[in-house]
């Protein structure tokens, strides 16, 4: 037979210690106002030296990941998606911003959110890991795979996708003599809280 305060201890190491050892894999919040993702546009075609490359910034509304089985998911509002290009006078980046997210483009009235879950994540090197999801936009979803590296707290990485994956026609101008490549480069900057 345990003694009493044995028993006490056994019975609180049975309440507590799940508890505490769940804790240390509970789901971290993404910390939108220090995180940035970012989506490079590219330009082609062979009047492309008059087109524009753009700079969207993609605020990252809500979103969380966990380290010891490693697993992230994140949402932006693509109502949200902002042009940044600095070459351009106000009224063309409001034409731009105007294109991106009417019904040519993303859509962002049918559909407003663009979101990642991974599926699995493996470590590829010290710091660093493969990260394989689902990422939906404009109500396609399709898996993407990229590497995300752990640099003084913060979670950093680029990927490429491509619009036509996504339902998703890229724009052209004057019958295709500037249009922009079908591939984006998507920049991340993940900060937990």
């Amino acid at each position: 037979m345990i003694p009493i305060p044995q028993r006490k201890l056994a019975l609180l190491a049975a309440l507590v210690l799940p508890t505490a050892l769940g804790a240390a894999d509970m789901p971290k919040s993404i910390a939108t106002a220090q995180s940035a993702l970012t989506v490079h546009v590219f330009k082609a075609g062979l009047f492309s030296a008059f087109g524009h490359e753009h700079e969207i910034s993609a605020p990252i509304t809500q979103g969380s990941f966990t380290e010891q089985n490693p697993s992230v998911e994140l949402t932006v509002d693509a109502r949200k998606l902002r042009v940044m290009d600095k070459d351009v006078s106000e009224k063309d980046r409001a034409d731009i911003q105007q294109t991106m997210l009417g019904p040519k483009v993303l859509d962002s009235e049918r559909f407003p959110e663009i979101r990642f879950r991974s599926t699995a994540v493996a470590p590829a090197a010290e710091g660093k890991w493969a990260v394989q999801g689902n990422l939906t936009i404009h109500g396609e979803t399709r898996p993407v795979r990229f590497e995300v590296a752990l640099q003084n707290g913060h979670y950093r990485g680029t990927t490429e996708i491509k619009q036509k994956d996504f339902g998703i026609t890229p724009v052209t101008v004057g019958g295709g003599a500037v249009k922009v490549k079908n591939e984006l480069r998507v920049e991340f900057d993940i900060v937990g809280q």
